[in-house]
Protein backbone atom coordinates (compact mmCIF):
# COMPACT_ATOMS: atom_id res chain seq x y z
CA UNK A 1 0.00 0.00 0.00
CA UNK A 2 1.21 3.52 -0.81
CA UNK A 3 2.50 5.14 2.38
CA UNK A 4 0.84 8.55 1.90
CA UNK A 5 -2.28 7.56 -0.01
CA UNK A 6 -4.69 8.03 2.90
CA UNK A 7 -3.36 11.21 4.52
CA UNK A 8 -2.97 14.87 3.56
CA UNK A 9 0.36 16.74 3.60
CA UNK A 10 1.40 18.45 6.81
CA UNK A 11 -0.29 21.79 7.27
CA UNK A 12 -3.38 20.84 5.24
CA UNK A 13 -6.68 19.19 6.07
CA UNK A 14 -10.00 18.10 4.61
CA UNK A 15 -13.15 20.12 5.28
CA UNK A 16 -16.48 18.36 5.84
CA UNK A 17 -20.12 19.40 5.69
CA UNK A 18 -20.69 22.20 8.23
CA UNK A 19 -17.04 23.29 7.90
CA UNK A 20 -17.63 23.91 4.20
CA UNK A 21 -20.88 25.68 4.98
CA UNK A 22 -19.14 27.92 7.51
CA UNK A 23 -16.43 28.84 5.00
CA UNK A 24 -19.00 29.70 2.32
CA UNK A 25 -21.02 31.72 4.85
CA UNK A 26 -17.97 33.86 5.63
CA UNK A 27 -17.02 34.23 1.96
CA UNK A 28 -20.53 35.34 1.00
CA UNK A 29 -20.79 37.81 3.88
CA UNK A 30 -17.43 39.40 3.06
CA UNK A 31 -18.10 39.51 -0.68
CA UNK A 32 -21.38 41.30 -0.01
CA UNK A 33 -19.64 43.96 2.08
CA UNK A 34 -16.88 44.44 -0.47
CA UNK A 35 -19.30 44.64 -3.39
CA UNK A 36 -21.43 47.18 -1.54
CA UNK A 37 -18.31 49.38 -1.28
CA UNK A 38 -17.75 49.22 -5.03
CA UNK A 39 -14.98 46.60 -5.10
CA UNK A 40 -14.91 44.19 -8.03
CA UNK A 41 -13.71 40.59 -7.80
CA UNK A 42 -10.55 39.34 -9.49
CA UNK A 43 -8.79 35.97 -9.41
CA UNK A 44 -5.05 35.55 -9.90
CA UNK A 45 -3.24 32.30 -10.81
CA UNK A 46 -2.32 29.86 -8.09
CA UNK A 47 1.14 29.69 -9.71
CA UNK A 48 3.31 32.77 -10.11
CA UNK A 49 6.91 33.37 -11.09
CA UNK A 50 9.28 33.57 -8.14
CA UNK A 51 10.28 37.10 -9.20
CA UNK A 52 6.84 38.39 -8.15
CA UNK A 53 7.67 37.46 -4.55
CA UNK A 54 11.31 38.51 -4.40
CA UNK A 55 12.06 38.30 -0.64
CA UNK A 56 13.82 41.66 -0.65
CA UNK A 57 10.59 43.42 -1.60
CA UNK A 58 7.92 41.03 -0.34
CA UNK A 59 9.24 40.26 3.13
CA UNK A 60 8.43 36.58 2.50
CA UNK A 61 11.42 34.31 3.01
CA UNK A 62 12.38 31.64 0.48
CA UNK A 63 11.84 28.98 3.14
CA UNK A 64 8.18 29.90 3.42
CA UNK A 65 7.42 29.47 -0.28
CA UNK A 66 6.41 26.28 -2.07
CA UNK A 67 8.61 26.24 -5.17
CA UNK A 68 8.70 24.26 -8.42
CA UNK A 69 9.85 24.78 -11.99
CA UNK A 70 7.91 25.04 -15.22
CA UNK A 71 8.76 23.11 -18.40
CA UNK A 72 11.34 25.75 -19.34
CA UNK A 73 13.11 25.44 -16.01
CA UNK A 74 11.87 28.79 -14.68
CA UNK A 75 11.29 29.04 -10.94
CA UNK A 76 7.61 29.07 -9.97
CA UNK A 77 5.97 29.48 -6.56
CA UNK A 78 2.54 28.47 -5.32
CA UNK A 79 0.89 31.78 -4.39
CA UNK A 80 2.08 32.71 -0.83
CA UNK A 81 0.41 36.13 -0.78
CA UNK A 82 -2.54 37.77 -2.55
CA UNK A 83 -1.49 41.44 -2.63
CA UNK A 84 1.62 41.11 -4.80
CA UNK A 85 -0.17 39.26 -7.65
CA UNK A 86 -2.90 41.90 -7.61
CA UNK A 87 -0.23 44.61 -7.80
CA UNK A 88 1.19 42.77 -10.83
CA UNK A 89 -2.28 42.47 -12.35
CA UNK A 90 -3.07 46.15 -11.86
CA UNK A 91 0.28 47.31 -13.23
CA UNK A 92 0.03 45.18 -16.36
CA UNK A 93 -3.65 44.91 -17.29
CA UNK A 94 -5.56 47.65 -15.45
CA UNK A 95 -3.35 50.69 -15.95
CA UNK A 96 -5.91 52.48 -18.12
CA UNK A 97 -8.80 52.19 -15.67
CA UNK A 98 -9.86 55.36 -13.82
CA UNK A 99 -8.20 55.60 -10.43
CA UNK A 100 -8.69 54.44 -7.81
CA UNK A 101 -9.12 50.80 -8.80
CA UNK A 102 -11.20 48.85 -6.27
CA UNK A 103 -10.51 45.12 -6.29
CA UNK A 104 -11.37 42.21 -4.03
CA UNK A 105 -10.42 38.54 -4.06
CA UNK A 106 -11.15 35.22 -2.40
CA UNK A 107 -8.45 32.63 -2.95
CA UNK A 108 -6.08 30.28 -1.10
CA UNK A 109 -2.49 31.13 -0.22
CA UNK A 110 0.25 28.67 0.64
CA UNK A 111 3.12 29.17 3.07
CA UNK A 112 5.32 26.60 4.71
CA UNK A 113 5.19 26.86 8.51
CA UNK A 114 7.94 24.50 9.73
CA UNK A 115 6.81 24.68 13.34
CA UNK A 116 3.12 24.88 12.41
CA UNK A 117 2.06 25.83 15.98
CA UNK A 118 -1.55 25.37 14.99
CA UNK A 119 -1.20 27.21 11.70
CA UNK A 120 -2.05 25.79 8.32
CA UNK A 121 0.16 25.86 5.26
CA UNK A 122 -2.99 26.31 3.16
CA UNK A 123 -5.44 29.06 4.05
CA UNK A 124 -8.19 30.92 2.24
CA UNK A 125 -7.98 34.69 2.29
CA UNK A 126 -10.43 37.28 1.09
CA UNK A 127 -9.60 40.95 1.01
CA UNK A 128 -9.58 44.27 -0.78
CA UNK A 129 -7.03 46.45 -2.53
CA UNK A 130 -7.74 50.16 -3.07
CA UNK A 131 -5.15 51.11 -5.66
CA UNK A 132 -4.37 54.58 -6.93
CA UNK A 133 -5.61 56.50 -3.89
CA UNK A 134 -3.43 57.96 -1.16
CA UNK A 135 -4.09 59.93 1.97
CA UNK A 136 -6.52 60.04 4.85
CA UNK A 137 -9.77 59.40 2.97
CA UNK A 138 -8.45 56.21 1.38
CA UNK A 139 -7.07 54.99 4.72
CA UNK A 140 -10.45 55.59 6.35
CA UNK A 141 -12.20 53.75 3.52
CA UNK A 142 -10.02 50.69 4.12
CA UNK A 143 -10.45 50.83 7.91
CA UNK A 144 -14.23 51.27 7.76
CA UNK A 145 -14.53 48.44 5.25
CA UNK A 146 -12.45 46.21 7.53
CA UNK A 147 -14.67 46.88 10.54
CA UNK A 148 -17.87 46.38 8.56
CA UNK A 149 -16.51 43.14 7.06
CA UNK A 150 -15.74 41.68 10.48
CA UNK A 151 -19.05 42.85 11.92
CA UNK A 152 -20.83 41.05 9.10
CA UNK A 153 -19.27 37.78 10.24
CA UNK A 154 -19.03 37.75 14.01
CA UNK A 155 -19.06 39.83 17.19
CA UNK A 156 -16.27 40.23 19.70
CA UNK A 157 -13.26 41.44 17.69
CA UNK A 158 -10.88 44.35 18.04
CA UNK A 159 -9.10 46.27 15.31
CA UNK A 160 -5.65 47.58 16.21
CA UNK A 161 -4.17 50.53 14.32
CA UNK A 162 -0.52 51.50 14.05
CA UNK A 163 1.89 53.03 11.56
CA UNK A 164 4.82 51.41 9.75
CA UNK A 165 6.72 54.69 9.72
CA UNK A 166 6.76 54.95 13.50
CA UNK A 167 9.05 51.96 14.04
CA UNK A 168 11.24 52.98 11.11
CA UNK A 169 11.65 56.50 12.49
CA UNK A 170 12.71 55.19 15.89
CA UNK A 171 14.97 52.52 14.42
CA UNK A 172 16.65 55.16 12.28
CA UNK A 173 17.80 56.89 15.47
CA UNK A 174 19.47 53.73 16.84
CA UNK A 175 23.10 52.68 16.20
CA UNK A 176 22.12 49.32 14.69
CA UNK A 177 22.74 47.46 11.46
CA UNK A 178 20.04 45.88 9.28
CA UNK A 179 20.26 42.51 11.03
CA UNK A 180 19.87 44.06 14.49
CA UNK A 181 17.00 46.20 13.26
CA UNK A 182 15.18 43.09 12.05
CA UNK A 183 15.83 41.36 15.39
CA UNK A 184 14.28 44.34 17.20
CA UNK A 185 11.27 44.28 14.91
CA UNK A 186 10.82 40.55 15.40
CA UNK A 187 11.04 40.82 19.20
CA UNK A 188 8.47 43.63 19.24
CA UNK A 189 6.11 41.69 16.96
CA UNK A 190 6.32 38.66 19.27
CA UNK A 191 6.07 40.80 22.44
CA UNK A 192 9.31 39.14 23.54
CA UNK A 193 10.23 41.67 26.21
CA UNK A 194 13.30 39.88 27.69
CA UNK A 195 14.99 39.45 24.29
CA UNK A 196 14.16 43.04 23.29
CA UNK A 197 15.52 44.46 26.54
CA UNK A 198 18.70 42.39 26.27
CA UNK A 199 19.43 43.71 22.79
CA UNK A 200 18.58 47.32 23.67
CA UNK A 201 20.83 47.12 26.77
CA UNK A 202 23.81 46.83 24.40
CA UNK A 203 22.95 50.17 22.77
CA UNK A 204 23.33 52.44 25.77
CA UNK A 205 20.74 55.04 26.71
CA UNK A 206 18.99 57.88 24.98
CA UNK A 207 15.41 58.82 24.02
CA UNK A 208 15.25 56.50 21.01
CA UNK A 209 16.31 53.44 23.04
CA UNK A 210 13.82 54.31 25.78
CA UNK A 211 11.04 54.75 23.23
CA UNK A 212 11.88 51.47 21.49
CA UNK A 213 11.86 49.68 24.84
CA UNK A 214 8.33 50.89 25.51
CA UNK A 215 7.05 50.34 21.98
CA UNK A 216 5.49 46.85 22.40
CA UNK A 217 3.63 48.11 25.48
CA UNK A 218 2.11 51.12 23.74
CA UNK A 219 -1.38 49.85 23.00
CA UNK A 220 -4.79 51.00 24.18
CA UNK A 221 -6.75 54.24 23.79
CA UNK A 222 -5.70 57.85 23.33
CA UNK A 223 -3.48 57.65 26.44
CA UNK A 224 -1.06 55.66 24.27
CA UNK A 225 -0.47 58.71 22.09
CA UNK A 226 0.20 60.92 25.09
CA UNK A 227 2.85 58.52 26.42
CA UNK A 228 4.38 58.16 22.98
CA UNK A 229 4.67 61.93 22.61
CA UNK A 230 6.55 62.12 25.90
CA UNK A 231 9.03 59.52 24.67
CA UNK A 232 9.60 60.58 21.09
CA UNK A 233 11.60 63.29 19.44
CA UNK A 234 11.56 64.45 15.84
CA UNK A 235 8.96 65.95 13.54
CA UNK A 236 8.35 62.65 11.74
CA UNK A 237 7.16 60.76 14.82
CA UNK A 238 5.08 63.73 15.98
CA UNK A 239 3.34 63.88 12.61
CA UNK A 240 2.63 60.14 12.64
CA UNK A 241 1.08 60.34 16.10
CA UNK A 242 -1.13 63.25 15.04
CA UNK A 243 -2.28 61.27 12.00
CA UNK A 244 -3.13 58.20 14.10
CA UNK A 245 -5.06 60.34 16.56
CA UNK A 246 -7.11 61.78 13.71
CA UNK A 247 -7.94 58.31 12.36
CA UNK A 248 -8.79 57.00 15.82
CA UNK A 249 -11.09 59.90 16.64
CA UNK A 250 -12.81 59.75 13.26
CA UNK A 251 -13.51 56.02 13.62
CA UNK A 252 -14.92 56.72 17.08
CA UNK A 253 -17.23 59.38 15.68
CA UNK A 254 -18.48 56.84 13.12
CA UNK A 255 -19.56 54.50 15.91
CA UNK A 256 -16.61 52.11 15.74
CA UNK A 257 -14.91 53.18 18.96
CA UNK A 258 -15.82 50.00 20.83
CA UNK A 259 -14.03 47.88 18.20
CA UNK A 260 -10.86 49.95 17.63
CA UNK A 261 -7.68 50.52 19.63
CA UNK A 262 -4.20 51.88 18.99
CA UNK A 263 -1.06 49.71 18.90
CA UNK A 264 2.22 51.46 18.19
CA UNK A 265 4.00 48.13 18.54
CA UNK A 266 2.23 46.87 15.43
CA UNK A 267 5.23 46.21 13.19
CA UNK A 268 4.06 44.15 10.23
CA UNK A 269 6.47 41.64 8.81
CA UNK A 270 5.92 42.50 5.15
CA UNK A 271 8.44 45.20 4.31
CA UNK A 272 6.24 46.81 1.68
CA UNK A 273 4.01 48.65 4.18
CA UNK A 274 4.70 52.39 4.21
CA UNK A 275 1.98 54.06 6.29
CA UNK A 276 -0.98 53.07 8.43
CA UNK A 277 -1.04 49.36 9.36
CA UNK A 278 -3.80 47.49 11.12
CA UNK A 279 -4.74 44.04 12.32
CA UNK A 280 -7.78 42.45 13.95
CA UNK A 281 -8.07 39.80 16.64
CA UNK A 282 -10.89 37.77 18.12
CA UNK A 283 -11.40 35.69 21.22
CA UNK A 284 -9.81 32.23 21.44
CA UNK A 285 -7.57 32.76 18.42
CA UNK A 286 -3.95 33.76 18.90
CA UNK A 287 -3.11 35.06 15.44
CA UNK A 288 -4.55 38.03 13.60
CA UNK A 289 -7.69 37.30 11.58
CA UNK A 290 -7.15 40.43 9.46
CA UNK A 291 -3.95 42.14 8.36
CA UNK A 292 -3.58 45.23 6.24
CA UNK A 293 -2.03 48.58 5.64
CA UNK A 294 -0.77 51.15 3.16
CA UNK A 295 1.85 50.11 0.60
CA UNK A 296 2.64 53.11 -1.60
CA UNK A 297 5.88 51.74 -3.10
CA UNK A 298 4.74 48.26 -4.11
CA UNK A 299 3.23 49.11 -7.51
CA UNK A 300 6.49 50.78 -8.48
CA UNK A 301 8.19 47.37 -8.44
CA UNK A 302 5.96 46.45 -11.38
CA UNK A 303 6.59 49.65 -13.31
CA UNK A 304 3.42 51.50 -12.36
CA UNK A 305 4.08 53.56 -9.21
CA UNK A 306 0.92 54.61 -7.38
CA UNK A 307 -0.35 54.62 -3.79
CA UNK A 308 -2.44 51.75 -2.43
CA UNK A 309 -4.00 50.36 0.74
CA UNK A 310 -5.68 47.05 1.47
CA UNK A 311 -6.19 44.14 3.83
CA UNK A 312 -6.67 40.37 3.89
CA UNK A 313 -9.05 38.37 6.10
CA UNK A 314 -8.33 34.81 7.26
CA UNK A 315 -11.54 33.10 6.14
CA UNK A 316 -10.95 29.77 7.84
CA UNK A 317 -10.29 31.42 11.21
CA UNK A 318 -13.64 33.23 11.03
CA UNK A 319 -15.35 30.04 9.87
CA UNK A 320 -14.00 28.09 12.85
CA UNK A 321 -15.21 30.84 15.16
CA UNK A 322 -18.71 30.67 13.67
CA UNK A 323 -18.73 26.93 14.27
CA UNK A 324 -17.58 27.32 17.88
CA UNK A 325 -20.38 29.83 18.49
CA UNK A 326 -22.82 27.39 16.85
CA UNK A 327 -23.75 30.04 14.29
CA UNK A 328 -23.53 27.42 11.54
CA UNK A 329 -25.10 23.98 11.74
CA UNK A 330 -24.68 20.85 9.66
CA UNK A 331 -26.50 20.86 6.32
CA UNK A 332 -30.07 19.65 6.93
CA UNK A 333 -31.22 16.23 5.85
CA UNK A 334 -33.47 15.94 2.80
CA UNK A 335 -37.16 16.30 3.57
CA UNK A 336 -38.27 13.82 0.92
CA UNK A 337 -36.72 10.81 -0.81
CA UNK A 338 -38.34 10.04 -4.16
CA UNK A 339 -38.06 6.42 -5.28
CA UNK A 340 -39.02 5.66 -8.88
CA UNK A 341 -40.46 2.21 -9.32
CA UNK A 342 -39.25 0.13 -12.27
CA UNK A 343 -40.36 1.74 -15.53
CA UNK A 344 -41.59 4.96 -13.88
CA UNK A 345 -38.35 6.97 -13.85
CA UNK A 346 -39.87 9.74 -15.96
CA UNK A 347 -42.73 10.18 -13.49
CA UNK A 348 -40.32 10.00 -10.55
CA UNK A 349 -38.05 12.78 -11.84
CA UNK A 350 -41.12 14.89 -12.70
CA UNK A 351 -42.31 14.51 -9.08
CA UNK A 352 -38.83 15.43 -7.87
CA UNK A 353 -38.76 18.59 -9.99
CA UNK A 354 -42.20 19.61 -8.77
CA UNK A 355 -41.22 19.24 -5.12
CA UNK A 356 -38.00 21.19 -5.59
CA UNK A 357 -39.90 23.97 -7.37
CA UNK A 358 -42.05 24.21 -4.23
CA UNK A 359 -38.92 24.71 -2.11
CA UNK A 360 -38.53 21.21 -0.67
CA UNK A 361 -35.15 19.57 -0.12
CA UNK A 362 -35.31 16.30 -2.04
CA UNK A 363 -33.16 13.42 -3.15
CA UNK A 364 -33.81 10.81 -5.82
CA UNK A 365 -33.37 7.23 -4.70
CA UNK A 366 -30.59 5.31 -6.44
CA UNK A 367 -31.56 1.99 -4.86
CA UNK A 368 -33.08 -1.01 -6.60
CA UNK A 369 -35.59 -1.97 -3.92
CA UNK A 370 -38.10 -0.30 -1.63
CA UNK A 371 -36.40 -1.88 1.40
CA UNK A 372 -33.01 -0.34 0.56
CA UNK A 373 -34.61 3.07 0.03
CA UNK A 374 -36.34 2.91 3.43
CA UNK A 375 -33.16 1.83 5.24
CA UNK A 376 -31.26 4.74 3.70
CA UNK A 377 -34.04 7.23 4.47
CA UNK A 378 -34.08 6.23 8.15
CA UNK A 379 -30.29 6.49 8.39
CA UNK A 380 -30.33 9.97 6.85
CA UNK A 381 -33.19 11.21 8.97
CA UNK A 382 -35.55 11.70 6.02
CA UNK A 383 -39.14 12.16 7.14
CA UNK A 384 -40.96 11.14 3.98
CA UNK A 385 -40.44 8.66 1.13
CA UNK A 386 -42.46 8.82 -2.08
CA UNK A 387 -42.71 5.64 -4.14
CA UNK A 388 -43.69 6.73 -7.64
CA UNK A 389 -45.31 4.08 -9.82
CA UNK A 390 -48.76 3.81 -11.36
CA UNK A 391 -49.77 5.55 -8.12
CA UNK A 392 -47.75 7.74 -5.73
CA UNK A 393 -47.38 6.09 -2.32
CA UNK A 394 -46.31 8.30 0.57
CA UNK A 395 -44.51 6.72 3.58
CA UNK A 396 -43.87 8.85 6.69
CA UNK A 397 -40.91 7.89 8.87
CA UNK A 398 -39.79 8.77 12.39
CA UNK A 399 -36.55 10.69 12.64
CA UNK A 400 -33.60 8.32 12.42
CA UNK A 401 -29.86 8.84 12.55
CA UNK A 402 -27.88 11.18 10.31
CA UNK A 403 -24.77 10.69 8.23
Amino acid sequence: MKTYRKITPEGTRDLLFEECQARRTVERALAEVFSSHGFKEVVTPGLEFYDVFDPESSGISQEEMYKLTDRRGRLIVVRPDATLPIARLTATRLQNLPKPVRLYYTQPVYRSNPNLTGRSDESVQTGIELIGAGGRRADLEALVTAVEALRACLPGFRLEIGHAGFFRALAGQLPVNESQREDIRRFIEAKNYPALDALLDTLGGGPAVAAMRRLPRLFGGEEVLEEARSLCVGEQTVGILAYLQDLYETLGSLGFGDSVMLDLGLVQRNDYYTGVVFSAYMEDYGDAVLLGGRYDHLLGLFGAPMPAVGFAVQVDALARRLLSLQKVSAPPAPEVLVHSCEGFEKEGFAELSSLRAQGHRCEHSVFDTREEALVYARARGVREVLFVGAQVERVLLERGGTL
